[in-house]
């Protein structure tokens, strides 16, 4: 299958089981609200190393937030509810706690599982935060130095999944990072997905497992362009160079969608293939053939 001239190569994605949260995060003004963002977001890239994988899923309109402010949707993801009931509590805490004039509410309010949110951060009140239930949903008001942290009690959480992917394949790196680029804008739009590596893209593409046994993953040696002779390769025979985007979504759909339309935006002259990462189907039940994707998108 060709796009133009980009080879769409006959793979599949493989992608596993998380669990996420998602946050919506309010704030006096867009500085302020990217200050949050940028804080909350940090060090959120890859559940190899990460207590969470963490993302903006989307901005959202003053008009649509809770307190009628400049919003944001995060989404969390981590490998169990306990992991990641501590990276919420933690980067809740830590980040948005500490952030002048942010607010935090719980964007899954339907889910009955449920993990802490303002639960713990209530204690740093020492005695003086208030809290009221409105409309069966509970808020702590924790005094600070501007004023109040409004925080909800708890956050829901549901099933999603992480590792969705494709691999870009340049003729050159600018080739590679434009592409890359096009492929970021164009899956930031769709609902319930984030690209949680810096900029949403990934140079060091990993495998599982590795010759020392106190690594859980290394690199992809198949799509490194300075093994080719040296290595078994994956590498179109004109690329030079290849990036990687891993996305992860509420469900299979929204990871197929994103997929597909990274797909299409990435895809041009100087892009000779689009691939993905797999493991033989031995790390995740979710597989997403690059070529189904895109006849059903």
């Amino acid at each position: 299958m060709h796009i133009g001239t980009t080879l769409v190569v006959d793979t599949f994605a493989e992608a596993f089981r998380l669990r996420f949260a998602r946050l919506l995060v309010t704030a006096h003004d867009d500085h302020w609200l990217d200050a949050a963002i940028r804080a909350a977001c940090g060090y959120g890239t890859s559940v190899i190393g990460c207590d969470a994988e963490v993302g903006v899923e989307r901005r959202i309109d003053e008009n649509d937030t809770p307190d009628g402010r400049p919003g944001a949707a995060l989404l969390l993801f981590a490998f169990s509810a306990e992991a990641l009931a501590k990276a919420v509590a933690n980067r809740t805490s830590q980040c948005l706690l500490t952030c002048p004039t942010t607010a935090v509410y719980d964007g899954l309010p339907s889910e009955s599982e449920r993990v802490s949110l303002g639960g713990h951060v209530r204690f740093f009140g020492d005695g003086r935060e208030k809290t009221k239930v409105i409309e069966g949903r509970r808020y702590w008001r924790i005094p600070v130095m501007d004023g109040e942290f409004l925080v909800e009690e708890t956050a829901g959480v549901a099933k999603g999944i992480g590792g969705g992917n494709i691999i870009v394949q340049g003729r050159s790196l600018e080739a590679a990072l434009d592409a890359a680029r096009r492929a970021v804008v164009a899956i930031e739009p769709v609902p319930g997905t984030i690209t949680p590596f810096p900029g949403g893209v990934v140079r060091s593409g990993s495998k599982v497992g590795s010759i020392y046994e106190s690594l859980r993953a290394s690199t992809n040696e198949a799509f490194c362009p300075s093994l080719v002779g040296r290595d078994p390769t994956s590498l179109h025979a004109d690329a030079t160079a290849c990036l990687e985007i891993v996305i992860d979504g509420s469900t299979e759909q929204a990871v197929a969608t994103a997929m597909a339309a990274g797909i299409r935006a990435a895809s041009g002259d100087d892009v000779p293939a689009i691939s993905a990462g797999n493991y033989g189907g031995a790390l995740g039940k979710f597989h997403f053939h690059l070529h189904q994707i895109l006849a059903s998108a």
